[in-house]
């Protein structure tokens, strides 16, 4: 019976389990200059808690929840919950280079998430819950490089989060975007986002925006 229970508490917590779709409307970003933008995108687990944890910081424009390492062809919820594909859950950030940086962004991508779990963040398995950049740029690239040998001695396991050039990104279903905004009392956000949301939060306390 024991067993039973774990495998359904399992299932309610998995950022595979959509939970009451919300028909809020989108945000509208139709005044967004976004060649103004510098732009990154990072693999964290579930993209629900890993745009929520950027969405909140200053300098931050818009963080679209989306599918990155995989063909086109394939950049759906379905098909990538089913880990048979290249893809992992991403988000890219849009960002105002002139307020934050992107040693920022890789500091606030590493306290996220855990970068030391191999293809899988807590209740979610598979790769498509891998951690990952997807750098734009040699630059980028260089950067990442050295945040993840800085960051090492701060993790008691080695960090895994693969490196690789971003090929294409897809924007997720609609319903995923802005998820934790539009769900705040859906089971998983509750125990598994928000507690990642609110790590950042702390840490990154004079970085973010004014409610």
């Amino acid at each position: 019976m024991k067993y039973f229970v774990l495998i359904a508490s399992f299932i309610l917590l998995s950022c595979q389990t959509q939970g009451n779709e919300s028909n809020k409307s989108p945000k509208d970003v139709s005044e967004i200059n976004y060649q103004a933008l510098d732009t990154a995108t990072f693999a964290g687990g579930c993209f629900w808690c890993v745009e929520a944890s950027f969405e909140q910081i200053q300098g931050v424009i818009e963080a679209v929840s989306g599918y990155a390492g995989g063909k086109k062809s394939t950049a759906d919820y379905r098909l990538v919950s089913s880990g048979r594909t290249d893809h992992a859950e991403a988000v890219q950030v849009y960002y105002d280079p002139s307020v934050i940086d992107y040693e920022t962004l890789l500091e606030i991508f590493f306290t996220a998430h855990d970068p030391t779990q191999l293809n899988r963040q807590g209740p979610d398995v598979g790769t498509q819950y891998r951690s990952e950049i997807f750098y734009h740029d040699e630059e980028q690239m260089k950067l990442a490089e050295v945040k993840m040998n800085e960051l090492a001695s701060e993790f008691t396991d080695p960090i895994v989060t693969k490196l690789s050039k971003l090929e294409g990104f897809y924007r997720a279903e609609e319903y995923h975007q802005d998820y934790e905004e539009k769900n705040p009392n859906n089971g998983y956000i509750v125990n598994v986002s928000r507690p990642k949301i609110e790590k950042v939060a702390k840490k990154f306390k004079d970085l973010l925006k004014s409610n």
